[in-house]
């Protein structure tokens, strides 16, 4: 898939404000400061789509972004240590807890893993929630290019093995750098046979009615 055009469109307190549930829809969420805007930016080819910072938390809202006019990236808060008030990790949690769950033209959520770490309890817990509520998911690790390709390697097995033994299925994963554009064209490949299914499920929805 190339990227023609990428834009930034709305952020959101709520799913009530989010955009007309029209077209396909993709979200990013991860621990704080798992790389979350860099992937997004590395996807979409523009530096600054997506705000970075070095303090996890920066993202705070539903973030959505019109991607070749066809489809929305968006851009969730991330889960974890941010150094935030109790009231508002609260809130943050209802707010993505709703999207999720009430979302109608979600894909898959694309959970962000940092590829430096051996599986961290943290991130299985936040799956098993996305399996009670019924939402599809994908696994991306991050941020290969911070440690040796063998540790890299060697950790994202480990989560996996780790899912086995809760999961009977294990959703397509993938490694990435947002430096190296590792894994870029393998994450938008996927998007772009995800489009056609959805595009295909809705005109057999049409041609039925």
């Amino acid at each position: 898939m190339e990227i023609k055009s990428a834009t930034y469109v709305i952020s959101s307190p709520k799913v009530e404000n989010c955009p007309k549930p029209d077209i396909p829809e993709y979200a990013f969420i991860g621990r704080s400061n798992v790389g979350k805007s860099s992937l997004i930016n590395m996807l979409t080819g523009q530096s600054k789509l997506a705000k970075t910072s070095n303090t996890p938390g920066k993202t705070q809202l539903i973030n959505h972004f019109l991607i070749n006019k066809s489809f929305y990236i968006v851009d969730l808060p991330g889960y974890g240590f941010a150094k935030v008030s109790q009231s508002t990790r609260t809130t943050w949690e209802k707010m993505i807890a709703g999207y999720l769950k009430e979302r109608t033209n979600l894909v898959t959520v694309f959970v962000l893993i940092d590829s430096r770490h051996e599986p961290q309890q943290i991130d299985i817990e936040f799956l098993r929630k996305l399996g009670e509520w019924g939402v599809p998911f994908n696994v991306i690790f991050t941020k290969a290019d911070k440690s040796t390709q063998r540790i890299a390697a060697r950790n994202a097995r480990l989560f996996i093995e780790a899912m086995k033994l809760e999961w009977e299925f294990i959703p397509r994963s993938f490694i990435t750098s947002a430096v190296k554009f590792l894994g870029r064209r393998d994450i938008l490949g996927y998007i772009e046979e995800l489009n056609l299914d959805y595009n295909n499920a809705k005109a057999a929805e049409a041609t039925a009615e």
